[in-house]
């Protein structure tokens, strides 16, 4: 996972004693007896529609938004994802236009991200779970972990039930993904299957030796042919 982090505060009118001011009164998440979760969530709905339009704009899908609390701090975590993955430097723009983004939201008078905050921009780790088409797309080639439903319409699916199925992502579009497992290929409409969890895989040693020793003896051959160019 490719992750920036960004430090900022928010802009707020202040009164004369220099504290926070509000214009237009208590919003509905800073009443009296408000619940945190509900102050958290709407705080999560309004990051959402400055930050989205942002990443859009840049290019890329915004996966996950998360806003949480750290003492007197908020933490701002974004999740961002293309086709083809997402480098660094790309995580970097993203992050300095949502930075931006949500500077000019709070000195245009909204309570975005009431006081300082953290802003963190990442791409997926491996273990976010795959739960849609594009996610499924992106890892076609990987070795991934899913439930696949028993389906009413299907007898022989009904009788077995849900089951755990690991196999290879061979192709996925917008209606299905094709799995490729020990039993051969098999191919499952969305509505099959529950989040995928792509599977971490290690070369194995001896297999790693083969390919070390098949690296050298073309290097011997590649120094035997300049001998012979050089004569």
């Amino acid at each position: 996972m490719r992750q920036m982090t960004q430090r900022g505060r928010a802009t707020r009118p202040t009164g004369p004693s220099g504290r926070p001011r509000r214009a237009d009164g208590p919003r509905d998440g800073d009443r009296a007896g408000a619940p945190r979760g509900g102050d958290l969530g709407a705080r999560r709905a309004r990051l959402r529609e400055v930050i989205e339009p942002v990443v859009t704009a840049a290019g890329y899908d915004l996966e996950d938004l998360a806003v949480s609390r750290a003492g007197r701090r908020h933490i701002v975590r974004v999740i961002v994802d293309a086709d083809g993955g997402i480098n660094l430097d790309a995580v970097a723009d993203v992050s300095r236009a949502v930075s931006v983004a949500l500077d000019a939201a709070e000195e245009a008078g909204g309570d975005i991200v009431a006081g300082e905050y953290q802003l963190e921009v990442s791409s997926p780790g491996v273990d976010r779970p795959l739960t849609l088409p594009r996610h499924w797309r992106r890892n076609v080639g990987r070795l991934v972990k899913v439930t696949v439903r028993g389906t009413p319409g299907r007898p022989e699916q009904r009788a077995a039930g849900d089951r755990q199925v690991t196999g290879r992502v061979i192709e996925a579009d917008d209606e299905r993904v094709v799995l490729e497992t020990d039993a051969g290929r098999a191919e499952h409409s969305y509505a099959e299957l529950g989040p995928g969890r792509v599977q971490v895989e290690f070369v194995r040693l001896d297999e790693a030796d083969e390919s070390d020793e098949a690296g050298d003896i073309d290097d011997i051959d590649d120094e035997d042919d300049v001998e012979d160019e050089e004569r």
